[in-house]
């Protein structure tokens, strides 16, 4: 007889370095498995072909996995031109194709037209939901449904490499951002085609994947070591202000109450923490000036 694994009320984030073939829901059940989390939660689909950064939630950072899912994103992306595909990355059937003769500076050019805010049409092959159902799904049925365009931003595109018919692009974008959709409309743009060969997610909300552990070296290690693999939760807000709470201020912020504390209060959201420095969870200003709770951990 099989003895039932217990959940634990483990918090933290871990920086996941999916794998090629994982989708994000299997790579966060993996994890889930592993640390035996009662609770989890991945912050920004990977699509199976795409490797790279997939910071997970566990415990109580899931309350902030929102904040990860929407912040800018770093890939790197592999293009291959000349090459069209039904899905337009390389899982698809090949739709066409052409001969390249595209130099570095055209490609460059071409890179350039798609910088700030540009409009992107989801592929039918996407994980984007239409009543409930995922487009894919529709698109291995053979029905077509319609996409509304959205709007997304493209910070930086940088060419990494460039040989005859395979580039590569280190791209820094907004969430939503499909890469093989900008690949397909570079490969357009340049009139040859293109598809998307690879793609690696490098970084995302201040997090990068240097620190990040593979599935294989979190298999290999103890549960002790792992738990040493989890950053804090309040890592997730990092980028938000710090406000200290007088024992006070934080007794009656804990019992969902608005606070005053001396000093100058800065606008929008902050993180909490107490006199002893333990983090509390996050807060915004009031037009009054109090500090509000808006998403508070529960403490031990």
């Amino acid at each position: 007889m099989q003895t039932k694994r217990v959940k634990r009320p483990v918090s933290g984030v871990l920086l996941l370095d999916k794998p090629l073939g994982y989708s994000s829901n299997q790579a966060l059940q993996k994890v889930k498995w592993l640390y035996q989390a009662a609770k989890a939660g991945h912050t920004g689909t990977l699509d199976p072909l795409a490797t790279g950064l997939l910071p997970i939630c566990l415990g109580e950072a899931t309350k902030f996995a929102q904040v990860l899912t929407d912040a800018d994103k770093t890939y790197i992306a592999t293009i291959k031109l000349g090459v069209t595909t039904t899905t337009a990355d390389a899982e698809g059937e090949v739709l066409e194709t052409k001969s390249v003769n595209v130099t570095e500076t055209q490609f460059d050019a071409a890179c350039q037209l798609f910088l700030g805010e540009i409009s992107q049409i989801p592929p039918m092959h996407s994980a984007l939901k239409v009543d409930g159902k995922p487009m894919y799904e529709y698109a291995r049925a053979g029905q077509e449904v319609e996409r509304k365009p959205r709007q997304v931003t493209i910070h930086a595109i940088e060419r990494l490499a460039f040989d005859r018919d395979v580039a590569q692009i280190k791209v820094t974008c907004s969430k939503g951002t499909y890469i093989r959709t900008l690949a397909e409309d570079i490969g357009q743009q340049l009139g040859c085609g293109a598809h998307l060969a690879g793609l690696r997610r490098t970084a995302t909300a201040g997090y990068t994947l240097e620190h990040a552990y593979t599935i294989e070296a979190l298999e290999a290690m103890d549960m002790s070591a792992r738990d040493t693999c989890l950053l804090p939760v309040d890592s997730a807000i990092a980028n938000l202000p710090k406000m200290e709470l007088d024992a006070d201020a934080a007794y009656f912020l804990l019992q969902g109450q608005a606070v005053w504390i001396p000093g100058k209060v800065p606008q929008g959201e902050m993180r909490l923490y107490d006199e002893a420095d333990h983090f509390l969870g996050l807060g915004y200003r009031l037009g009054n000036g109090k500090i509000a709770p808006k998403r508070l951990l529960v403490l031990e």
